[in-house]
């Protein structure tokens, strides 16, 4: 077995989550998938709520900034539309940016508010590696703060950790981070969150599967290890000599156990 030290100024553990605590095939075959399937009964149900019309009028504005790119999908106002004829057309926005794997905002809030719908009525439960939960318990035990920065939304993070095949594991987590931090191929998000945990960047080991992200991180001055899954990119000669990598996370060993 590959065994890869762990810094000793290491106090902190950044988690990515697709590819690395979560199979790529569960976010590309269950979660978005859901959502194309169910969307339009979504909206159906939730329509006269006001969380589903905040995210229509969300979509709605992103709409009108998309109005130049080729494809786009309109969705017109309330008023003098039908009802079934809005739907639809907030349906086929939503595939189109899908098709497109937009990361909008507003996408990800009514993709965020349908996953929620589903984890809380027990319709989708969370994948994990199995070498997930034990090792990250492991850390605490060893004294370690674990956080997750995602690139998905904290509200979706709080879900698959609050509805996983393992439970409830969020006590395990000390904290979340997304985008609105910054971009994870941005070294400087890096340094915002140590800053907002309050370490300096030294003490942090990132593991992820991006090694784009890896680079970033590293830049500043984060120690990073690439996890290699299955159904992750391939990665180059160069990046499997370059960098530390693992296949579970029992492969990482902390100096002070």
């Amino acid at each position: 077995m590959v065994v890869v030290s762990v810094p000793a100024e290491v106090t902190v553990i950044l988690l990515d989550i697709e590819g690395t605590t979560t199979p790529i095939a569960f976010v590309k075959d269950v979660l978005f998938p859901y959502i194309r399937e169910n969307v339009t009964e979504y909206l159906q149900t939730h329509w006269e709520e006001e969380e589903c019309q905040q995210d229509v009028s969300l979509l709605r504005k992103q709409a009108e900034e998309d109005a130049h790119l080729d494809g786009a999908v309109p969705i017109p106002l309330a008023s003098g539309s039908d009802v079934q004829q809005m739907i639809q057309a907030v349906v086929d926005n939503v595939y189109w940016q899908m098709s497109h794997d937009r990361k909008t905002t507003a996408l990800k809030q009514l993709q965020g508010h349908m996953w929620k719908a589903a984890f809380t009525a027990g319709r989708m439960k969370a994948e994990f590696f199995a070498d997930v939960v034990p090792a990250v318990r492991r850390w605490r035990e060893a004294g370690m703060k674990v956080y997750i920065y995602s690139s998905g939304s904290v509200e979706a993070q709080k879900l698959l950790f609050g509805h996983s095949t393992e439970g409830d594991i969020l006590e395990l987590i000390d904290g979340h981070f997304d985008t609105k931090i910054g971009h994870k191929v941005e070294s400087d998000s890096y340094r915002k969150i140590a800053g907002s945990i309050g370490c300096s960047t030294n003490n942090i080991l990132f593991l992820t599967d991006a090694t784009v992200e890896a680079s970033a991180a590293e830049e500043a001055d984060v120690h990073v290890a690439v996890v290699v899954r299955p159904g992750n990119a391939g990665l180059t000669d160069d990046e499997k000599t370059y960098y530390n990598l693992i296949t579970s996370f029992s492969e990482l060993y902390l100096p002070s156990t």
